[in-house]
């Protein structure tokens, strides 16, 4: 029932993980996909060339999403591409352990550029394309580290929470341009940024405290971003969809 055909989509962070499963999705469901990557480029390529098999347009794009004028640039790129962008989905993020009492001003400001102004910068960028277009669909990636906090990576949880007060406050100030602001909150996933946590028995420990008994799979959570982007959710915005397997309840 869901088709993204004619749409044009930029996913941040989309060489591999949840932003890799988001990007295929999209092109299975018919839309043109662009994935940014920052170091990558043979993995984001890949995942370009398994969109292009089915049958959609792709293209691969570096930029850091903590540079704007980098960020700028890809935006321009997409647009004299493509002539359009229908659709932001700001996936990429880093989680680092930081106790508070290790942690440094370095590592602090690496957390909040890439998780907070790596999300801004892009939505900054396409916006005023969505506006002059009359609609658009942002999707931003959040974690339940941003709903409940999580020790020893306070960077981490606090620029999540800040992502989804993000959502809120653009979903309101962009609803009379018809474009929709919500956001993704992830649990556990079987990705590379959260594998050291799964070293030895730390999977089974992890999955015990989930209530469906198990981590999830990126696709699974990429069909959360999907509906949100899709003519499904029309009439939803500025909210926050938990996808973490009953670990997290909050509404």
């Amino acid at each position: 029932m869901i088709s993204l055909a004619g749409q044009v989509a930029l996913i941040t962070g989309a060489s591999r993980g949840i932003g890799r499963a988001t990007a295929l999705l999209f092109a299975r469901a018919g839309a043109a996909v662009v994935i940014n990557y920052n170091n990558d480029r043979a993995s984001a390529e890949q995942v370009v060339t398994k969109a292009r098999e089915l049958g959609v347009e792709a293209e691969a794009v570096r930029a850091n999403v903590a540079d704007k004028a980098a960020v700028d640039d890809m935006v321009a790129r997409v647009v004299e591409t493509f002539g359009r962008i229908d659709c932001l989905v700001n996936n990429a993020g880093i989680w680092v352990h930081n106790p508070i009492d290790e942690l440094t001003e370095e590592r602090l400001r690496e957390t909040i550029d890439v998780n907070l102004l790596g999300t801004y910068l892009p939505t900054m960028a396409v916006v005023p394309h969505m506006k002059k277009k009359r609609g658009g669909s942002i999707v931003h990636i959040s974690s339940t580290a941003g709903q409940r906090g999580e020790a020893f990576y306070s960077p981490y949880g606090a620029t999540k929470g800040a992502i989804i007060s993000l959502t809120k406050s653009l979903a309101v100030e962009l609803a009379d341009h018809n474009i929709r602001v919500n956001c993704v909150a992830p649990g556990w996933f079987d990705t590379d940024m959260a594998r050291p946590a799964y070293e030895g028995a730390g999977m089974a420990r992890i999955a015990d405290q989930i209530p469906l008994g198990r981590v999830g799979r990126p696709e699974e959570c990429a069909g959360a971003v999907l509906f949100l982007a899709s003519e499904l959710a029309t009439f939803i915005t500025g909210e926050i969809l938990n996808v973490n397997g009953g670990a997290v309840l909050c509404g």
